[in-house]
């Protein structure tokens, strides 16, 4: 029986596209600011989330071990969202472009989400009298709010990212991502640094009666106002038709190809994996939990300090927790600028015979740069001592007792937080460049189409292989003849999504492993932050002693995310050790 040949002599129908990607603006500085501004009211709102959530639902009521399940939301909604988002994203016609209205979309969304978690006690209160009932749902409708917070931000979140990806041509696409970075930390810092202020001494009442309503209205503006600076500012290519490959890729197949992808990971991507994998366990209950500490560690051991006699104590808390995660941020964008001058990049490393360098620092900073040793460590060394530097500060946490000394262990993790934001990123796009050089996007009969405008630096982007749409001439090939790498840099997706999910997973770990501690040390409602109420048939006083007598569930966390970092560090030793083998 004579088989079909498979199709050689033409290739398959590829995606059609209209417009050019542009960005207003007279300098490349200011138009990469427009480009990534939608990355601070991200990052704002994210802040403000983290920093004040746990208390209010503490004052809610809920105690510490179920809201470490309310958690889950943020990895699960960057489990699901940004798969979802990206399917869709990438087949949108819409005449606005394929990237901005999913990013006004989630805005809006983020921002009707504060507020209704800002008002949950009110909306309530609204429609059903005081009661247990009412109690109830305004914890559960506080939920709801805090995961279609987290689902809308991811929406944004991966819009975003694609879209500097989309807008970019390759050789801008690192500064881009640089840009990026210090939106981040501009966000963060903002984020932070308004938390600190007493904003009903500067608002009155005119935003909402307390501290952390105010901030749910300043940040649902900031949000809204830079997602639509950044969409006013891009114009994007408008999808005509999809590709060939883009309608014949299935669900099932595209996970059932990650799956097989990860069962057969290069043994350095599988150590990048592994590293990532155990240092989130440890950074998951610092992220989500440590300005809670920072404010309980001052009422616990702060004489003459009481949340009881404090008129918001949800605010009070927040505020203290705020500054010591303000100098987090201020550390990390101190150090997310000066490590790249003292610390040699792993490229340098896989160049047998010639000299490590390290880039030549900015006049500025120059005079710091050669207070280091002419001998500069290789990245992996600076990630292994990140993750102890982060251990050991950790290991301290529950024996702190002041707010000095917690602020300042929090404030010496935001260099290993540097390192964790730019390491693991660096060495999979290395990996994933060695695994692709031999094999460039246009050898094997690749081919692609756009509409090029050599006037505009941003509006005729070399062919990416995550979002251009590529013909193949051996597309059609049976499973079991594919390579185990794609020539055109497909495999780059699959391996940062695989990385993702290393990131993703531990947080499951980490919520699952707090809400076991806190059941154990902490299985009441918040004493303090409830407003004063019998707990279980106790006395005020006595449930207060017994809290604060007793030891602190969040730094007990705090603690076994330490043991994880060094679990971390000596992933990172045997894959230094992978790494010599190689060489």
């Amino acid at each position: 029986m004579l088989r079909r040949p498979k199709r050689q002599d033409s290739m398959p129908e590829s995606a059609s596209w209209t417009g050019t990607p542009h960005i207003k603006g007279s300098t490349e500085s200011i138009r990469m600011a427009l480009l990534t501004f939608s990355l601070v009211g991200l990052q704002f709102t994210w802040g403000i989330e983290m920093t004040y959530c746990t208390p209010y639902l503490l004052q809610l009521g809920l105690t510490k071990s179920k809201t470490s399940l309310v958690w889950i939301a943020g990895p699960l909604s960057g489990l699901v969202m940004g798969p979802i988002i990206g399917v869709l994203a990438d087949n949108s016609k819409s005449k606005y472009g394929r990237r901005r209205p999913f990013m006004i979309g989630g805005g809006i969304v983020v921002a009707m989400g504060l507020l209704v978690l800002g008002w949950t006690a009110e909306i309530v209160g609204f429609f059903i009298p005081e009661s247990e009932l009412r109690r109830v749902l305004t914890i559960t409708l506080a939920v709801l709010s805090i995961y279609l917070v987290d689902f809308a931000i991811n929406a944004i979140q991966s819009t975003s990212r694609s879209l500097i990806v989309d807008t970019l041509p390759i050789p801008k696409q690192q500064k881009g991502s640089a840009w990026a970075s210090r939106m981040i930390a501009i966000g963060h810092l903002a984020g932070y640094g308004v938390s600190t202020i007493d904003l009903l001494t500067v608002f009155g009442n005119t935003l909402g009666d307390s501290q952390f309503k105010q901030c749910t209205v300043i940040a649902a503006l900031a949000l809204l106002l830079s997602v639509g600076v950044t969409s006013w500012a891009v114009d994007e290519r408008v999808l005509i038709a999809s590709s060939d490959a883009d309608v014949k890729t299935g669900a099932v197949k595209v996970v059932g190809k990650i799956l097989k992808t990860t069962w057969n990971l290069p043994d350095r991507i599988r150590a990048i994996c592994w590293v990532q994998f155990w240092a989130w366990i440890g950074w998951f209950p610092f992220l989500f939990y440590s300005s809670t500490w920072v404010g309980e560690t001052y009422y616990r051991y702060t004489p003459n300090a009481s949340l009881a006699d404090s008129k918001d104590p949800l605010g009070d808390i927040g505020r203290i927790g705020s500054l010591s995660l303000l100098i987090f941020s201020i550390v990390t964008f101190i150090g997310s600028i000066f490590l790249p001058f003292v610390v040699r990049s792993p490229d340098n490393d896989s160049k047998p015979g010639e000299r490590n360098f390290t880039p030549r620092p900015p006049a500025a900073i120059a005079p710091l740069a050669k207070l280091f040793p002419g001998s500069k460590p290789d990245l992996l060394t600076a990630w292994m001592l990140s993750h102890i530097l982060f251990a050991g500060a950790m290991f301290l946490a529950p024996f702190v007792r002041s707010l000095h000394m917690a602020t300042i262990l929090v404030s010496i993790c935001g260099i290993p937080w540097a390192l964790a934001c730019w390491a693991p990123f660096t060495f999979m796009g290395t990996e994933v460049n060695r695994m692709t050089a031999p094999s460039t996007i246009l050898a094997n009969g690749s081919s692609y189409r756009r509409l090029p405008n050599p006037s505009d630096e941003f509006s005729a982007p070399a062919p990416s292989p995550s979002f251009l749409r590529l013909n193949h001439l051996d597309r059609e090939i049976d499973d079991n003849e594919e390579s185990e790498d794609s020539s055109t840099g497909e495999t780059a997706g699959i391996y940062i999504g695989i990385l993702n999910l290393f990131t993703t997973l531990p947080q499951f770990v980490g919520t699952f492993i707090s809400m076991i501690v806190f059941e154990i040390l902490e299985p009441g409602r918040h004493p303090e932050l409830n407003k004063g109420e019998d707990v279980e048939g106790e006395g005020k006083e006595d449930v207060v002693k017994k809290v604060t007598e007793g030891p602190n569930g969040i730094a007990v966390c705090l603690f076994i995310g330490a043991i994880c970092a060094v679990g971390a560090a000596y992933a990172t030793l045997r894959m230094k050790g992978l790494y010599k083998r190689v060489r």
